[in-house]
């Protein structure tokens, strides 16, 4: 088949060029300024909307810890069936995310990118009141379902032990460690945000894919893991002091670092290096409709 001289396949009609253009991805600078809008709205809501919204983001989250303990408490004990129960971790994050719920470790990119494109006093006064209030609201729903699904007569002995084990897991981990399956965990959930907006027809396997992936490698995510931690210490089998010290602190941490430290600022530096437009093809007409604008 013969070229042209640019190597572009010749003979194409107009219209069979505009579906070229057409099915080519979005720039990372299009993401980028996606991410960085929706993080701008983020910013702009009221400290009643965020608190109501992450407390409800806590409670949902509850789910992950739920479908976990039910499947480790129905499936076979055998290591292979892990693999199945781990998919339980997926559904409180389906149902936060698909729910457009205030989850902390989302903010550690959205709610940055704006601070990073802008830094003033301002946005990042604007950055710490939001992370303050949807980290406290999603804490306090994720005890309050731990407490729930521990004292009231909900399930079986069997599930509540499959939940006992599940914090458990978590708690084999000493701070160090917490601290780096933290940065994972906070990179994975920034890499999910990132990608949505390219492909928000696939928006669910993407969520299932990354958060499946994070329950098989154990890696700690501060909302879903204080309430499988919480759990132990209502029933009486950690202190606070643990909780807040080997898990949460070091958990905390890490996803920050991950989330906003590591993805956030090297995909913004990615965009800052970019210096203007796309270069437009030789043979693309400007659009007649915008030159009588």
């Amino acid at each position: 088949m013969d070229t042209q001289k640019d190597g572009k396949t010749p003979n194409l009609s107009a219209q069979e060029k505009h579906d070229v253009d057409k099915s080519q991805p979005p720039r990372a600078a299009v993401l980028h300024e996606i991410i960085r809008t929706q993080g701008d709205q983020e910013l702009e809501r009221s400290v009643a909307a965020l608190w109501w919204s992450a407390l409800a983001a806590g409670l949902t989250m509850g789910l992950s810890l739920m479908a976990m303990g039910l499947l480790n408490s129905r499936l076979p004990d055998a290591e292979g069936f892990k693999v199945i129960a781990s998919f339980g971790y997926c559904a409180g994050f389906l149902a936060v995310i698909l729910a457009r719920q205030q989850l902390f470790t989302e903010n550690t990119l959205t709610a940055v990118l704006p601070v990073m494109t802008k830094p003033t006093l301002n946005n990042f006064g604007r950055l710490l009141r939001l992370w303050t209030v949807v980290l406290v609201g999603n804490l306090c729903g994720t005890l309050l379902v731990a407490y729930v699904m521990l004292h009231l007569p909900i399930f079986d002995t069997k599930t509540d032990m499959a939940f006992l084990d599940i914090g458990r897991k978590v708690m084999e981990n000493d701070a160090s460690k917490m601290f780096a399956k933290g940065i994972v965990s906070g990179w994975m959930i920034a890499t999910m945000v990132w990608m949505i907006p390219s492909m928000e027809s696939a928006k669910m396997w993407i969520i299932i894919l990354i958060t499946y992936l994070m329950a098989l490698g154990d890696f700690t995510h501060i909302v879903v893991g204080s309430a499988e931690v919480s759990y132990l210490v209502f029933a009486g089998e950690l202190s606070w002091s643990d909780f807040w010290l080997v898990f949460a602190g070091p958990t905390l941490a890490g996803n920050i670092i991950g989330g906003s430290f590591i993805f956030a600022l090297l995909s913004h530096a990615q965009i800052r290096s970019e210096s203007g437009p796309p270069k437009q093809n030789a043979d693309q007409q400007p659009d007649p409709q915008k030159l009588k604008k």
